[in-house]
């Protein structure tokens, strides 16, 4: 009889510990509600969702409107999608970050359909420069200009007019692909490159490279490759108050195409310093998954050393990767193939490194912590990559488990080589628009028989359990993820041709390509389990596109915009402002 009262005091002590605790659950107010629209979660157990809750920078609700609302507090702040379509933070899984940002700055010439035409951009800043003041672009591709130029030497421009209009300025511009460059008559001047007689013409040749000359020794202006640093060294440094404005640039480009986060591909000791100061500083409103340069011996044999830098606690800077610049590209004639260029006889592009240092680096890299990304387009380069890979992972078979080795671009293979990136778990970083915007002239170069067996496979390398990653190779391409998103799924031009696309049994479906911008472009820096899909504990990073993109007819893909791009919770643009 004495009992009954201390068994009460227990329920009620054990009910009230419970009430408390659901009290405490549920009183959790949020600092963001979104609702209203279509929302892509890429979370399998859950597609889809009415309204996704946020507190301090992390997704803390995701399900149906209700009970989401019960998280509704005085200061919360709601976003009414009214019917548009929202989906996790798009990832460019490869791209130039400071390249997008001085485009901003420098001579964009993406857009220039002839030579006559870059010659008059070039004239126009030449008018406003001080003699002696560099002029710098980017973007020129001689394959897509309409005439050709006349006279072309190994299928390019020469100097001539270029030199013409601008006497008392050294001018370098910048292929489209980044592989090439093209020098006017002072900056040669100034690198000492001169006519050569023609039987000492191997005395200026340069290892992975090509400065390319006509029958008479002359220098055309095209530095191919490893060349380019011929001209390249002479150009004055950047200073900090530019690279920030350009960094600047860069990001407010990044949120306009509802990017959240980057993957550079490639950057040196003085870019990731200017990262870091931007994140002291507290502007690097960008989620940065940095790449040392594999061209800095010093640089990687110093990472090495120091090991992996993971931002585990803001996630804004994770330097864990090598990038290695292994061939050419195929607008250049540099990729590195198996059999000649269809195009001009006897030529197979080049490696623009010893594969004897990718190797070394690969199984280093193993060993210290870090992955490896590795540029290849042609087919031999992929093939010898793999092979390299292959071996690296046999070798440190422990170190190998989840390593993550990235080919980046692979876009041309052999055949036989497609099942290996499944098997081996070697990821395949392909940026899509490539396909769109190279497809077209590509032809020339490979012949039909390898354009329609290995190049642009994607969904054969889907097929093999590859985790295939989307991006530009900004500024190669324009960010526009959308654009990149079009060519994946329909396999035509910007312009919608050809009627069914290029070998359209390489499409990819609509949520395969939303995948590859998201969960596995996370995926691809180990960041699967904090983004790339919409799921409690995940960063709050979503994009917010005018139209849904998973259902909205082909043709009109293009026609969608970026309306919002949330990062990290907060409103950081919108076209509507």
């Amino acid at each position: 009889m004495f009992l009954k009262p201390v068994y009460t005091l227990i329920i009620a002590v054990f009910c009230l510990s419970i009430w408390s605790c659901s009290i405490q659950e549920n009183s959790q107010t949020a600092d963001l509600i979104i609702q209203g629209g279509t929302i892509y979660t890429m979370n399998e157990d859950q597609p889809q969702a009415e309204a996704i809750a946020v507190k301090a920078g992390k997704i803390i609700a995701v399900g149906n409107g209700a009970d989401v609302e019960a998280l509704k507090g005085d200061s919360t702040k709601v976003i009414d999608l009214k019917g548009k379509t929202l989906t996790p933070g798009f990832i460019e899984g490869h791209g130039h970050f400071m390249g997008l940002g001085y485009s901003e700055l420098n001579l964009n010439l993406m857009d220039v359909t002839s030579y006559d035409e870059l010659v008059q951009r070039v004239k126009e800043a030449a008018d406003k420069a001080k003699p002696g003041q560099w002029i710098i672009g980017r973007g020129w591709h001689q394959s897509k200009w309409t005439p050709q130029p006349d006279p072309m030497i190994k299928g390019f421009q020469t100097h001539d007019k270029l030199s013409a209009v601008s006497p008392d300025n050294p001018v370098y511009l910048s292929h489209a692909s980044g592989h090439a460059g093209f020098a006017n008559a002072k900056a040669m001047q100034l690198a000492g490159v001169m006519p050569l007689a023609k039987e000492s013409l191997a005395e200026q040749q340069v290892v992975g490279g090509e400065i390319i000359r006509d029958e008479m020794g002359n220098p055309t202006g095209i530095f191919n490759e490893r060349a380019m640093e011929v001209i390249t060294r002479h150009i004055p440094e950047n200073s900090l108050e530019r690279d920030m404005e350009a960094l600047k640039l860069a990001i407010e480009a990044c949120h306009k195409n509802g990017i959240t986060s980057f993957h550079d591909a490639g950057i040196d000791g003085k870019t990731i310093d200017l990262y870091r100061i931007a994140k002291s500083e507290g502007i690097l409103d960008l989620r940065m998954y940095a790449m040392v340069t594999g061209e800095d011996t010093t640089l990687v044999e110093q990472w090495f050393k120091h090991g992996p830098e993971i931002d585990s606690v803001d996630n804004l800077l994770t330097i864990r990767s090598v990038k290695l610049h292994c061939d050419g590209a195929l607008g250049s004639r540099g990729a590195w193939l198996l059999d000649e260029y269809e195009d001009r006889p006897g030529h197979y592009g080049m490696a623009t490194v010893p594969m004897e240092y990718v190797s070394y680096i690969s199984e280093k890299a193993l060993k210290n912590g870090f992955q490896v990304c590795s540029h290849a387009i042609g087919d031999r380069t992929n093939h010898e990559i793999l092979n390299i890979y292959e071996n690296a992972f046999q070798q440190n078979s422990q170190e190998a488990k989840d390593s993550r080795f990235r080919i980046e671009h692979a876009q041309h293979l052999a055949p036989k080589d497609i099942p290996r990136f499944g098997r081996l778990g070697v990821i395949p970083a392909m940026q899509a628009i490539h396909m769109s915007s190279d497809r077209p002239w590509a032809i020339n170069r490979l012949g039909e028989k390898r354009i329609k067996e290995g190049a642009y496979m994607w969904h054969d390398l889907l097929e093999t359990g590859a985790r295939l990653m989307n991006g530009t190779d900004v500024p190669v391409e324009p960010i526009n993820p959308i654009a990149s998103f079009y060519a994946s799924v329909s396999r035509k031009t910007l312009q919608g041709e050809p009627e069914g696309g290029y070998e359209p049994e390489q499409k990819m479906t609509r949520e395969q390509a939303l995948k590859t911008y998201t969960l596995n472009a996370a995926y691809g820096a180990f960041e699967e389990d904090i983004k790339g899909s919409i799921e409690v504990g995940k960063l709050a990073d979503f994009t917010v596109f005018s139209k849904d993109i998973m259902t909205v007819p082909e043709k009109d893909i293009l026609s969608v915009q970026v309306m919002m791009t949330i990062f990290g919770g907060q409103l950081v643009y919108s076209a509507e402002d």
